[in-house]
């Protein structure tokens, strides 16, 4: 299974990955008019800053996730497969218990549309936009094993 690892000492906290984040979930594919958009979306992550260590933050794809044991509408879901957790959009109803049993803090209110988001690991790419995006390769796409 893959994840998305930090190497914290080569971010410099230029927050691209958030821009490509937001772009990657635009329903345009244009950076200037995702960001001219009424409500551009979300980042699926964001940049932690503590100098001198910045690092990004997103949805870690836990072995045992809590969010999905807290989601009272069954909208979050891991694939057995891919071990990815995500979210039904049409079945969140924005409740955020999901928000209060994470761990990390990852997940993010979206207060326009009602409903949470994190990340999604830009399900149908091969590689995540934060990753291919990130300039100073602090992102990196990595298999990890899992707890069975």
């Amino acid at each position: 299974m893959k994840r998305i690892h930090i190497k914290e000492e080569v971010c410099m906290a230029c927050h691209l990955c958030e821009i490509y984040c937001q772009l990657a979930h635009s329903p345009v594919n244009d950076l200037i008019k995702t960001f001219r958009l009424k409500s551009p979306p979300l980042p699926r992550l964001r940049i932690e800053e503590k100098r001198p260590i910045s690092f990004s933050l997103q949805c870690r794809h836990c072995d045992e996730p809590d969010c999905v044991y807290a989601c009272l509408t069954g909208a979050i879901q891991k694939d057995p497969e891919t071990g990815r957790v995500t979210v039904d959009e049409e079945k969140c109803i924005g409740c955020w218990t999901c928000m209060l049993a994470c761990p990390f803090g990852t997940i993010r209110q979206d207060m326009e549309h009602a409903r949470m988001v994190k990340c999604d690991m830009c399900a149908g790419r091969d590689i995540p936009a934060c990753v291919a995006n990130c300039p100073n390769e602090a992102l990196v796409l990595a298999d990890v094993k899992t707890k069975n």
